[in-house]
């Protein structure tokens, strides 16, 4: 699927740039600026050095620090209530301190379209987009770095449900996800378009698990294999969706 234009965190160069004259302006240490961002500083070298892009997290906590802007302005606000911090009707018309729950780093999981025994691991961040009121979601980590999504969120009031709705040019992706688990798991169904040969792309729907990252904890991503430590338990969460009743896929 086409990579969505709009929310995505900036990561290149002329961010590292501004990061680094904000850091001589102020005369503080790259460490001292990773302590009070809560990023590590293995982090900030390697976004620094061009290998690894900033998330919108990381960018959202430099510039609290920094006191400096990262980011491309957003879009002009569009939603009755935005200064109040209410998302627009058409997304749930939440609030922001009803979502404050959904806003971090997640561990994103799926079962990988190429390989059937591995787990497709990933990142994704939401955040809230002060300027257009509404949360707002950014992938990172992924293999596949070309089809990285970026999308808004919208809660449904009726059913509780949660969407991750990537809209490019009319080409819709989307995450439907229940409600959270007691201990903060995010089950559901992805809805997007499989890439197959000579370009060719097929609608397919899998299971997906957002799990949340706490404190900044580390995941292993990318394609998680049986050999992987981290196999099982991926696993494990993934089988819950369709064993547990968190969704079902439906016999054709």
């Amino acid at each position: 699927m086409a990579r969505a234009a709009g929310n995505e965190p900036e990561g290149g160069l002329d961010v590292a740039e501004t990061v680094r004259e904000a850091l001589a302006r102020r005369r503080i240490s790259r460490q001292r600026l990773a302590d009070e961002a809560r990023i590590s500083l293995s982090t900030l070298e390697k976004a620094l050095a061009g290998r690894r892009s900033f998330t919108l997290a990381t960018l959202v906590r430099l510039e609290e620090v920094l006191g400096v802007r990262l980011r491309a302005p957003a879009r002009p606000v569009a939603a009755a209530g935005a200064e109040q911090g209410q998302a627009p009707d058409e997304l749930g018309a939440y609030s922001k301190l009803a979502v404050a729950w959904l806003i971090g780093e997640w561990l994103t999981l799926r079962p990988s379209f190429g390989d059937p025994d591995a787990v497709y691991a990933y990142r994704t961040v939401i955040a809230w987009d002060k300027a257009a009121s509404e949360l707002v979601f950014h992938e990172a980590g992924r293999l596949d770095a070309a089809f990285t999504q970026t999308g808004r969120v919208s809660l449904s009031n009726q059913s509780g449900h949660i969407y991750l709705v990537t809209n490019d040019h009319g080409q819709f992706r989307v995450a439907t996800l229940g409600r959270p688990t007691i201990t903060g798991e995010l089950f559901g169904l992805l809805s997007t378009l499989q890439s197959g040969r000579g370009g060719q792309l097929t609608p397919v729907a899998t299971p997906i698990a957002l799990i949340p990252l706490r404190d900044g904890a580390e995941a292993d991503v990318g394609r998680i294999g049986p050999g992987n430590p981290s196999h099982g338990p991926y696993r494990a969460w993934l089988d819950r969706i369709v064993g547990e009743g968190y969704a079902k896929l439906v016999n054709a």
